[in-house]
């Protein structure tokens, strides 16, 4: 298999003439990369750098503030699709590539241990020493779609086990207890029925694409983003029912947590930004000219780096006085803020529909 470098071989959404016409603006000092950007984490090395997966098979590392793009991680032949930092040391770079959308790392019983997740509907748990499988990890009861993304609860982790939240291509969010010898999905209290369970979080009406814990709150709440349109804060003392939600409008397919804000960003190629506070729409950044598929804070929540299948990485800072002057010149050019209407219910996303479809020819 040939390794793609043009940003048009992958994941294509829109025709050239209309992204090449709005391209050549410099809004968030774009660095631009010759392939699709599909996800990125910040680098633990590095306050001012993120590692990021490419479409052309490689993770590279950006320097937002000198523009450095050399220092390149190739492996696959194929577009990477997550990034994750970890094993002995927290060393090494792990990435997914291709089919699995999800990969995180974590310590359990003095072990280094990988979790995987994609487009074949489990999540495998891996000794890193050995390579070896541990545990494969399936929804007995509830039919789960592709793994969209992974995440270890920081606060219900602990030396012998690790607390994992899983986002799929389905509603549901699923939380499970992984131990070394053994692993078990676990269930929630229902919000509405005292003493009952409910096997799954589902708190949105399709794909859930993101999970976020938010360190910035005292009880570590969930944040998630949704295919619905919205991105949600599950509060923990609630059992990971919503506490707030936002209407980012289309594919939401990231979201990020400040103490002062929460920032959204998809297919709709902006980023918005809301006070946290009054939960109110407060800026809209407009540079990207494609899906905007990540978002990574930087400089504890002062900036706010997001990455695009148009090949940009753009930088943006969350200060009050630059986001009042992007206001103000949105204002002049005579362009509201205004919050997306409801979409209509039950409409299923492209992933959904697609893998209801292959669900229907695997039961003929």
């Amino acid at each position: 298999m040939n390794k793609g470098t043009s940003p048009d071989q992958f994941f294509q959404t829109e025709p050239r003439g209309k992204r090449a016409a709005k391209a050549g603006n410099k809004n968030g000092n774009p660095i631009v990369l010759k392939s699709k950007l599909l996800a990125a984490i910040s680098d633990p090395t590095d306050p001012s750098s993120v590692l990021i997966a490419e479409s052309a098979g490689s993770v590279r590392r950006v320097n937002v503030d000198t523009g450095d793009t050399k220092q390149v991680f190739r492996g696959p032949s194929a577009p990477v699709t997550c990034v994750a930092v970890g094993g002995s040391g927290s060393n090494t770079l792990f990435a997914g590539s291709w089919d699995k959308n999800a990969v995180v790392t974590a310590k359990v019983g003095g072990k280094d241990i990988l979790i995987s997740g994609g487009a074949d509907k489990k999540i495998i748990v891996w000794d890193l020493q050995t390579g070896s499988r541990l545990h494969v990890l399936q929804d007995q009861a509830v039919s789960m779609m592709a793994i969209q993304d992974l995440v270890v609860d920081p606060v219900q982790s602990g030396p012998d086990e690790v607390i994992l939240v899983s986002a799929s291509s389905d509603p549901h969010i699923r939380r499970w207890r992984i131990r070394l010898d053994s692993f078990e999905q676990i269930k929630e209290a229902s919000p509405d029925e005292p003493g009952a369970v409910r096997h799954t979080v589902l708190e949105h009406d399709t794909t859930v694409y993101k999970v976020v814990f938010d360190s910035e709150s005292e009880e570590v709440d969930l944040w998630t983003s949704s295919g619905d349109g919205t991105a949600k804060c599950l509060s923990r003392i609630k059992g990971f029912t919503t506490d707030d939600s936002f209407r980012h409008g289309d594919h939401v397919r990231a979201v990020a947590v400040t103490d002062q804000w929460i920032i959204t960003a998809g297919r709709d190629e902006d980023i918005k930004v809301w006070n946290r506070s009054s939960g109110k729409l407060y800026s809209i950044l407009e540079g990207h000219y494609d899906e905007v598929t990540d978002l990574v804070v930087l400089n504890a929540g002062k900036r706010i780096v997001s990455v695009s299948i148009d090949g940009t990485v753009r930088t943006w800072s969350l200060g009050q006085a630059e986001l009042d002057k992007i206001n103000k010149d949105r204002e002049d050019k005579g362009v509201k803020n205004e919050t997306p209407e409801e979409p209509k219910k039950g409409v299923m996303t492209a992933e959904e529909e697609a893998e209801l479809l292959e669900l229907m020819e695997d039961d003929e």
